[in-house]
């Protein structure tokens, strides 16, 4: 078994896509059609659709949580990515960043269980 697709509902697909595509590096592999866009996460779509009026936002602090893998020596880069772009590192472990994206969902990159280079 493995994951196929997630999908994220949004009021506003553009940002959300600018936010996955630029910023975390998903590729668009295909627009579907309306405001649809379909991103690459490995082998896994990551599927952003406009959410219906009456839909639900993404409750503020939900710890629902979505993650990234990255390298251990990407980190430093990613850190310096988040910064650039103002967003916030909401918290960090050994492992994994915690931001939010513009929905405020919370998403993070990992490369558990590889340590960064030059850690016990």
């Amino acid at each position: 078994m493995r994951v196929h697709h997630i999908a994220l509902r949004t009021a506003d697909v553009p940002r959300l896509e600018a936010f996955y595509r630029d910023l975390l590096g998903l590729p668009v592999t295909a627009r579907p059609g309306g405001s649809r866009v379909w991103l690459a996460a490995g082998e896994t779509l990551l599927m952003l659709e406009p959410r219906e009026p009456d839909e639900p936002t993404v409750p503020a602090g939900s710890m629902e949580f979505l993650a990234f893998a990255i390298t251990p020596a990407e980190r430093t880069g990613f850190v310096a990515r988040l910064a650039q772009a103002g967003v916030t590192v909401e918290a960090q472990t050994d492992f994994t960043l915690y931001f939010r994206d513009p929905d405020g969902r919370r998403v993070g990159v990992s490369h558990h269980p590889d340590r960064p280079p030059g850690t016990p």
